[in-house]
């Protein structure tokens, strides 16, 4: 098993020295910009659509978000109207954000959301098998899922605030990568606590045996609490730390949030934003 050569209190001082409108950038490109409310209406997606649409002529010098992230139901609004072929779209489905559902119903919507035109799915690991003991189902869900969706992104969400223990959660990574997901990420949001560093490094860490064991890159998305640059830049550097500089792009980095593009570009422009 991989150690952690650099505690997470040294990571932290690492940080520090990357606090830098370079690194914020960065950041900011890596978001997948969220909307998962109950009162989500199709006026307000649309809406939150053609902020997204507006910003490279609002500011040309910066690079847009990385996804739009909605419910599934919401997904053809967004294709309907987003007019940025950069941005992808986003959608939570497999019963989000508990998972609590049949799996034939899990697939259909996940493969809906896809026909809609989502480019990427985020779905939770089933917690309710997986606190049992129950790998098989939880690999199954992940295996059928990703073959249902085709060439669309998975993200399988760990929900570690959960699971906790960090040999759990690096089972559990290893569960999700190895059952075919694109991406594991942290949380839903919808639970506290929500992301950590310390999970993030566990996952980190499995991602980067993975890696060692077949080769491939499977990407890291922090979310839910993460609002600061200050937080961004920490799980950045988690990254850095850890994986390495390929991993510092949208394609194998995200950061599921909703304030903190705000906030970024507020740093960034050095005057309070309320863009989006």
């Amino acid at each position: 098993m991989e150690t952690i050569h650099r505690s997470l209190a040294e990571i932290k001082v690492a940080a520090q020295n990357n606090s830098n409108s370079d690194w914020q950038e960065l950041a900011f490109s890596c978001i997948d910009l969220t909307t998962l409310n109950s009162t989500d209406t199709v006026s307000h997606v649309k809406a939150f659509t053609e902020r997204v649409n507006d910003f490279e002529n609002d500011y040309p010098s910066l690079s847009n978000v990385a996804a739009i992230c909605v419910y599934p139901n919401m997904v053809r609004t967004v294709k309907e109207n987003l007019n940025d072929n950069n941005v992808n779209i986003a959608a939570v489905a497999g019963g989000f954000p508990g998972s609590m559902s049949f799996i034939e119903v899990k697939v259909k919507e996940a493969r809906m959301a896809v026909e809609y035109g989502a480019d990427e799915i985020d779905i939770v690991l089933p917690l309710w098998a997986f606190m049992d003991g129950n790998d098989l189902i939880c690999r199954e869900e992940v295996t059928t899922i990703k073959q249902a969706i085709g060439d669309a992104h998975l993200k399988v969400i760990l929900e570690t605030g959960a699971i906790a223990e960090p040999g759990q959660i690096r089972h559990a990574s290893f569960l999700a990568m190895e059952a075919g997901a694109d991406f594991i990420k942290t949380s839903t949001g919808k639970t506290s606590p929500a992301a950590t560093p310390e999970a993030a490094m566990e996952m980190c860490l499995a991602i980067k045996d993975f890696y060692k064991k077949t080769g491939k890159k499977i990407g890291f998305k922090p979310a839910g609490g993460i609002s600061t640059s200050e937080d961004a830049i920490l799980y950045l550097t988690i990254v850095k730390e850890i994986l390495g500089e390929k991993w510092m792009t949208p394609s194998l980095f995200r950061i599921g949030a909703s304030r903190l593009a705000n906030n970024l570009l507020s740093d960034l422009l050095d005057e309070e934003v309320k863009y989006f």
